[in-house]
């Protein structure tokens, strides 16, 4: 039986795994919901734009031309799915005694930083919503002329009830919808799924980010932004609307709503929503405590891409839980993967790349982004006994491609370190086999903790001692 490696994704719209069928050959375009930039971003976070890198890195692996898109959302985003309370930049602004832009601009870098250090790649375009306000308005302008806006005191409002398919997406139960359980309550909304579109500044306090508008004073809703920069950067409709699934009962289901009272039509063909992260078994909050950020790993002495390495250890659309024992767990595997590739780089890459390997490996990226499953490939390939090193070594380079874990890299650092393992220790290695060969047990375990203390690994093989320098990660 002929094994299908078509690119397959699960479309939130449909419920269904779908072959993935682009816009225009060979070309893909991808919209990611991107951070809101009023405090560092979480792993919560994170493991969203793991999941939009690894999309992104698996289309380019399929050979399309990706244009990848994500938002900077540095306005509009208040503190409840009601549009009530305050802009969360602005709660950010007082909390740090600084500008709502200073604010942004800070929080922006360190997205970036962290992002790199995870090795997400830059996306083809970011773009900030205070960018994009002459947009936004023109959009807004365009739903009233089709009649799907009404005023209140404080804003301009989308009308949900003008759809009658309004939730399809996150296939919301409109007639069971209470006031105040999604949303909370708001007496001059017609329906209590009406969102903003425009919110008025308060007539008693400047807020930091405002501008005119053609009905006041105000500043942009959040889901807004997404319709706007998204098509003015993809067109209309495009191919893929990646996020978490937090974003999909709200803010995603209004951006179709929008979007699609506009265009008369779907904007996008396919929604992918990536699952939550759970942090020992709890939601994750920084009400709890527990919304932990890159600093607080590095402070428990954590490279970075263990919890890259930790994401895919649960497929992208399953909840994931969190606990400083799994990401332990993650580090010793990925510190073996780059020992045991290290321990290769005797030999040189070959340059060429088993086919066996590359299909089972491409097959389970194809399934829906199935990373796990993908990992099982390279630990069974890495130990298959039939594969050539030199063959093991590039067909891992090209995986990688996907993976994001610079393989090459620190598995060359591992092969130095181990180059360099100096004579002092080698000869206390060497008394050690001695000591085995005599069953001087005794001895032997006085030099294995010697060795250990001194920062290695000491592994008992047929052949004698193996001593490795560890990695810690």
């Amino acid at each position: 039986m002929a094994i299908d490696y078509k690119l397959k994704l699960f479309n939130t719209l449909s419920k269904k795994k779908e072959d993935f069928v682009p816009i225009q050959t060979g070309k893909a375009s991808m919209y990611l919901c991107g951070p809101t930039v009023y405090d560092r971003a979480t792993i919560g976070n994170f493991r969203t734009y793991i999941f939009g890198d690894i999309l992104n890195r698996v289309l380019k692996y399929n050979d399309y031309d990706v244009k990848y898109v994500q938002n900077i959302t540095d306005v509009g985003h208040l503190t409840d799915d009601a549009d009530q309370g305050e802009d969360k930049m602005e709660k950010g602004s007082r909390k740090a005694g600084k500008s709502a832009r200073e604010v942004a601009e800070e929080f922006t870098q360190l997205y970036f930083e962290d992002s790199a250090k995870l090795n997400i790649e830059r996306p083809t375009v970011s773009c900030k919503a205070t960018e994009h306000i002459k947009e936004q308005i023109e959009m807004i302008e365009e739903l009233e002329k089709k009649g799907f806006t009404y005023k209140t005191s404080d804003g301009i409002y989308f009308d949900t009830s003008k759809q009658p398919d309004y939730g399809a997406l996150a296939h919301l139960d409109k007639a069971g919808l209470q006031e105040g359980a999604r949303v909370g309550v708001n007496t001059e909304k017609r329906n209590i799924t009406d969102f903003a579109l425009w919110k008025f500044s308060p007539k008693d306090e400047q807020r930091h980010m405002e501008w005119e508008s053609p009905w006041g004073m105000g500043f942009p809703g959040w889901h807004i932004e997404c319709s706007a920069m998204s098509i003015k950067y993809l067109g209309q409709p495009f191919d893929l609307h990646a996020g978490g699934m937090d974003l999909l009962p709200v803010h995603h289901t209004n951006e179709v709503a929008q979007n699609e009272a506009i265009y008369g039509h779907k904007t996008v063909n396919y929604w992918l929503h990536g699952g939550f992260i759970l942090v020992d078994g709890k939601k994750m909050g920084k009400s709890l405590g527990n919304a932990y950020t890159l600093d607080d790993i590095a402070k428990e002495e954590f490279n970075n891409l263990v919890f890259r390495y930790l994401t895919f250890t649960a497929h992208y659309r399953q909840e994931l839980n969190f606990t400083w024992e799994s990401l332990s767990q993650a580090g010793s595997a990925l510190s073996k993967l780059y020992k045991i590739v290290g321990s290769f780089l005797n030999n040189k890459p070959d340059n060429t790349i088993s086919d066996e390997w590359s299909s089972r490996f491409l097959e389970a990226v194809n399934d829906d982004l199935n990373i796990p499953k993908a990992i099982a490939v390279v630990w069974e390939m890495i130990r298959d006994k039939n594969t050539p090193e030199t063959l093991k070594l590039s067909t891992l380079y090209k995986f990688d491609e996907i993976l994001g874990l610079d393989i090459e890299k620190n598995a060359k650092n591992y092969a130095q370190l181990i180059a360099k393992i100096p004579e002092s220790i080698k000869q206390i290695k060497e008394d050690r086999d001695i000591a085995r060969q005599n069953k001087d047990w005794k001895k032997s375990d006085e030099l294995r903790d010697e060795l250990e203390s001194k920062g290695y690994e000491v592994e008992d093989a047929q052949d004698g001692t193996k001593v490795l320098p560890k990695i810690n990660l």
